[in-house]
């Protein structure tokens, strides 16, 4: 016999009863009767497999192996459903096994067609869904209405919207490209999206310091405002907020060099000693003061964890997206590199993010040199470490100050060293 057909029996016989393994521990657990075991699972791969090789002698035979599968579930769920004492439970008429077991067959089939390695892979797939209800459902617990309303934003956003916008300079001076503005909108909105979801998945009342990593993602400001309100009300606590905002700050560093990488590869590598010293610094620090805090619980304000994607913040920043650019580029033309710094300087009192795809897109274009850019971006970034200081020092002390002061003054170093390097 050939050895590569034992083969392919074994992987299909496998698969089945990997997939038939956890289902019936599943409900076991639940001390609940499943319609079908390991035993059963890896049978019905093996008609999946069979059906296939005979498939090639008897045509239609896959088909008709499929139907006749099918319907055997399908009178299983119905008795399932009709004899079911708790008809009213979900979990009693769930049809997951069900469905898993016509996917089963399907694997079969594949396997049996040459197609292991996606069977495989599919195989794993299919267990790891199986295998993540429970998590699954501890999330759709915390999702809402609007949280759904912000996903098919951002879809909207991204297919329908950004697709029919044109992409070339228009207004005055030619200095807007609505494609190009409302694409910095879409990307920003992703990625702040993402780390509102983080929070939502993960939670952030486990410590500050997951609360700061997974807020910096989002806005490293805003942490920075909601974490000083604690520090001001609780001074025994100024440790564990210093720990949150630096690790919030060395996020934006990260997140910056993401930003400039999905616009402008190339800028990002030329960026990267700079903002990478930035962050391995900042880490560092942020595990230093962590070290010698002691852990504990804290009641934590929620307003940079509300959702961060809505309709008018998306405008509003590429509203800013459009004004910088547009600024930067109109400067630079009149006033030079020189002009482009001081746009820098004013952009980064209240965002980097726009700043950083500017110039980045600025690039990209050649219209601005990369170095240039780098610069630029690195002035955004020193200007607002020093507003978010100055925002923490103003509410939650000079304490939480002096400890911040003492962050920025070895992440700031960082970042002219890896500039110096560069250059």
């Amino acid at each position: 016999m050939d050895i590569e057909i034992i083969k392919s029996i074994l992987i299909a016989a496998g698969l089945g009863f990997m997939i038939g393994m956890q289902r019936a521990i599943y409900h076991l657990n639940r001390e609940q009767k499943s319609f079908a075991g390991s035993r059963t699972f890896s049978i019905i791969a093996l008609v999946g497999y069979m059906s296939g090789i005979l498939n090639k002698e008897i045509g239609g035979t896959a088909i008709i192996a499929g139907v006749s599968i099918g319907l055997l579930i399908l009178l299983a769920y119905y008795f399932k459903v009709s004899k079911s004492p708790c008809i009213s439970s979900e979990m009693d008429i769930g049809s997951t096994t069900h469905f898993t077991a016509l996917a089963t067959f399907l694997l079969g089939l594949m396997v049996s067609l040459g197609l292991q390695k996606y069977a495989i892979f599919l195989g794993i797939l299919i267990i790891v869904l199986l295998e993540i209800k429970p998590r699954l459902q501890k999330v759709e617990a915390k999702i809402t209405s609007k949280d759904i309303n912000a996903a098919v934003l951002l879809l909207a956003m991204t297919f329908l919207i950004l697709p029919i916008l044109p992409n070339r300079m228009i207004g005055p001076y030619h200095l807007f490209n609505p494609y190009k503005t409302w694409l910095m909108a879409v990307i920003i909105s992703t990625l702040s999206f993402v780390g509102y979801a983080a929070i939502k998945i993960f939670g952030h009342k486990k410590g500050l310091l997951l609360t700061g990593a997974l807020g910096g993602m989002v806005s490293s400001t805003a942490v920075s405002v909601s974490m000083s309100k604690i520090a001001s009300s609780n001074r025994n606590v100024t440790l564990h907020v210093a720990s949150a905002i630096s690790i919030a700050c060395t996020f934006m560093f990260f997140r910056v060099l993401i930003l400039a990488f999905l616009i402008n590869p190339e800028l990002a590598l030329g960026m990267l000693i700079p903002f990478l010293l930035a962050t391995i610094t900042g880490l560092a620090f942020t595990y230093f003061i962590y070290q010698h805090s002691k852990p504990m619980e804290v009641s934590l304000d929620e307003s940079f964890a509300k959702n961060p994607l809505q309709l008018s913040e998306a405008v509003r920043f590429a509203i800013i997206f459009g004004i910088v650019y547009g600024a930067s580029e109109f400067v630079q033309a009149r006033y030079g590199n020189l002009g482009v710094y001081i746009i820098s300087l004013l952009s980064g009192l209240t965002d980097v993010d726009a700043i950083t795809l500017s110039l980045a897109q600025l690039a990209r274009d050649g219209k601005l040199f990369a170095l240039v850019s780098i610069n630029g971006i690195i002035i955004a970034s020193v200007t607002n470490s020093f507003v978010k200081l100055g925002i923490a020092t103003w509410i939650g002390g000079k304490s939480l100050g002096f400890t911040l002061l003492k962050y920025f003054l070895i992440t700031l170093t960082a970042l002219s060293l890896g500039l110096i390097a560069i250059q």
